[in-house]
């Protein structure tokens, strides 16, 4: 998927694939890493091969009609850089409340 559509700004984002279909994700976090901004998102239904507690990480931007326009990312680096800031703030919020 790539350049996908934001229609719902809550819990659940839909987003449309390359072929125009609907996919319904749970937002797990929103990363700022490196200058942007990324969300962590798990599909509703889990893609062929994709694990239970598996997610996926989409480049957040903005448009110049003030939509979200959202980007898989492909690049292992940044996908690990993005987990590795979530996993960061869970181990904070975990410190928080003990």
């Amino acid at each position: 998927m790539s350049n996908e559509e934001l229609y719902e700004n809550d819990d659940c984002v839909v987003l449309k694939n390359a072929d125009g279909e609907e996919v319904e994700f749970i937002e797990i976090a929103g990363i700022a890493y490196e200058g942007k901004f990324y969300a962590i998102l798990q599909p509703v239904e889990r893609f062929d091969g994709m694990a239970d507690d598996e997610a996926l990480v989409f480049e957040v931007s903005r448009m110049s009609d003030g939509n979200d326009n959202f980007t898989i990312v492909l690049d292992d680096e940044i996908i690990d850089g993005v987990f590795g800031v979530y996993y960061k703030l869970l181990d904070e919020a975990d410190e928080d409340n003990k």
